[in-house]
């Protein structure tokens, strides 16, 4: 194929991506009840599933119920609702989209791998639709929920009552979630770089030091709460993916002289 040739096929793919995001975002823009009120919205209620897996385990262990929570958002923008929910639909759109975007990008680059290349980078294209939605539900059901729990009750003083907007709110909840979904990727792109020769095994055991360094400064970034107990339950996925990055590479092949 030549190079407009080339080009051309490039286009189609950002044409279908595209389209199927719009699709997706139609669809999810119709649901407007239910991806806000079911999903968007249900970290702010005190029966949030991530609070009662917590009650559960204290009540087990002994240990005093979380204590009551709940957020009342305000909106102080006259058109802030309503383009909110456009980009909500967007964002929402892109994650239920992202294998078949995968798949597409797949089809375009498959012709020019060589064919013991195509079975690796297709698996490891399949692998990182299934990363990015682990990384959305630990971002849905754990990290976010944690996230707003801290900001949302925190105060320097008593007579500074928090009032949360819902542009603030769904900022950080798109934030968060997408931050999530994109770490997830690591041990993926480990494997893609890995079979193009990048980095190997051996480098990334190397740094696992620095890694767990960095990764800690990752973890306190992406749930500023303060206390340890979160740093670590947020640190330790991360690092379990780091090690999985390492499995996925292959060791250093030495050139023979």
């Amino acid at each position: 194929m030549t190079f407009w040739e080339h080009l051309d096929e490039l286009r189609k793919v950002i044409f279908r991506g595209l389209g199927l995001i719009l699709l997706f975002m139609v669809v999810i823009f119709i649901g407007k009840d239910f991806v806000f009120n079911d999903v968007i919205l249900a970290p702010i209620g005190g029966d949030f599933a991530l609070y009662r897996w917590f009650n559960a385990l204290f009540a087990l262990i002994g240990l005093n119920p979380l204590d009551e929570f709940s957020l009342e958002l305000i909106n102080i923008d006259l058109a802030a609702q309503f383009f909110i929910h456009i980009k909500v639909s967007f964002y929402l759109a892109f994650v239920v989209a992202f294998p078949f975007i995968i798949y597409l990008i797949w089809g375009f680059i498959s012709p020019a791998l060589y064919s013991n290349e195509k079975g690796v980078i297709k698996t490891a294209f399949g692998f990182a639709s299934l990363l990015f939605y682990s990384g959305v539900a630990v971002g849905y059901f754990f990290v976010f929920p944690l996230t707003l729990r801290f900001l949302g009750t925190y105060q320097v003083s008593a007579d500074v009552p928090n009032q949360i907007s819902l542009n603030s709110y769904i900022s950080m909840f798109v934030r968060l979630i997408l931050v999530m979904g994109v770490v997830f990727e690591m041990p993926a792109l480990a494997a893609i770089l890995s079979r193009l020769g990048v980095i190997h095994r051996g480098l990334l055991r190397k740094y696992r030091k620095h890694a767990v360094v960095v990764l800690m400064v990752l973890a306190a970034v992406i749930t500023p709460s303060g206390d340890a107990f979160t740093l670590f339950m947020v640190a330790l996925p991360l690092y379990m993916l780091y090690e999985l990055s390492i499995l996925m590479c292959k060791e250093k092949v030495e050139v023979e002289e």
